[in-house]
């Protein structure tokens, strides 16, 4: 297969509106690197928006090392949200290939963000809420087995997510911002913001530095998931998340 970065936006478009898999782009592109899958991913932003999407913010992927060593990756990612994915709470999550779901802490941006030059302190100032989340996400690669910009290319797993309805400014220490994850009846994970990078912030921060070396800036209004506080569990019964101060989310199939 000699993949260009439209045949490659174009199948993983296609297996996540038909809901299935296939092998990893770098199998037949062993040369695809960062910058080349960055530009898969805008290009799939592109064709989302031709066909009415919305681009409504930015979530980040592989923050904690949790997820890192899962997916046996050592570098956050940057990937985009479009209206498409957003689940009200409530409705069950639409039929997805393999989904698996993770605790967010999730930013609204009360203004721009641009870097380079963010720095946690500055990020935070620039949140106007703050809000519980949960990540339903879900590859397009088999066994969720990929390469670092397999999964850039692919829009960092994305699938779907939920927030909190109420938020709370972003005044108290989210590095001890507790979360429990469960599964059914059984807790599966425990852990607290500061699994993200050490502070969410520094997670936003890093979502405005690597938007800025692609000459994009994170815009008002925007939601930023911060990425997985915890692993992803997968979702086979309902799954709920207790955060200690931004409430309590569930998701079921």
């Amino acid at each position: 297969m000699n993949w260009t970065v439209e045949s490659a936006a174009a199948e993983l478009l296609r297996r996540e509106d038909e809901r299935v898999d296939g092998d990893p782009l770098s199998d037949t592109w062993p040369e695809l690197d960062l910058d080349t899958a960055y530009a898969i991913q805008d290009e799939t932003l592109r064709l989302r928006l031709a066909r009415g999407e919305t681009l409504i913010g930015v979530k980040l992927g592989l923050t904690s090392r949790a997820k890192q060593q899962r997916m046996n990756v050592d570098s956050p990612l940057v990937a985009w949200l479009t209206d498409a994915m957003v689940l009200p709470q409530g409705v069950p999550v639409p039929a997805l290939i393999h989904p698996r779901v993770e605790p967010e802490i999730a930013f609204v941006m009360g203004r721009g963000l641009e870097g380079p030059g963010v720095t946690a302190a500055t990020a935070i100032c620039a949140v106007e809420k703050v809000f519980a989340g949960l990540e339903i996400i879900d590859s397009r690669y088999r066994d969720f087995r990929f390469t670092l910009p397999d999964v850039v290319a692919d829009n960092a797993s994305s699938g779907a997510f939920v927030t909190g309805t109420v938020g709370r400014s972003p005044d108290f220490d989210l590095a001890l911002e507790g979360c429990v994850l469960s599964s059914g009846a059984s807790i599966v994970c425990t852990a607290t913001g500061a699994a993200v990078q050490g502070h969410p912030a520094e997670a936003l921060a890093l979502a405005a530095n690597t938007l800025a070396r692609r000459g994009k800036r994170i815009e008002a209004g925007w939601i930023v998931l911060t990425g997985g506080v915890t692993d992803a569990v997968p979702l086979e019964t309902t799954v709920s998340v207790e955060f200690t101060n931004l409430g309590r989310l569930t998701v079921g199939s």
